[in-house]
């Protein structure tokens, strides 16, 4: 598999990321590896290997019962809050429209 920087641009476009010329060529060196390792994995015999559906195949899920619990006031949860409007924590945006 060829990785090359029109690679790495293309890569950053699906996943909407943006790098540095700097980033883009430790991106590339990076990859490389990746794939190298991957590479490695052919030369491992797999013949008669069962594939792995399950790491714990012979162990059940142990969950705990729901027990309701005293909740915080408002006053209590807003304390601590860095930034907030009457009875809410303000929080940054995370998505810009584009």
């Amino acid at each position: 598999m060829k990785i090359d920087k029109s690679t790495v641009d293309r890569l950053a476009k699906l996943s909407k990321l943006e790098f540095s010329e700097n980033e883009k060529v430790e991106m590339v060196e990076d990859f490389k590896k990746i794939v190298g390792f991957v590479d490695k994995l052919k030369e491992v015999d797999t013949e008669g290997v069962k594939p792995l559906i399950y790491v714990n195949e012979d162990v059940t899920n142990v969950v705990r019962e729901d027990e309701v619990r005293g909740m915080l006031s408002r006053k209590e949860a807003l304390q601590n809050a860095p930034e907030k409007d009457s009875s809410y924590i303000k929080v940054p945006k995370v998505l810009k429209k584009t």
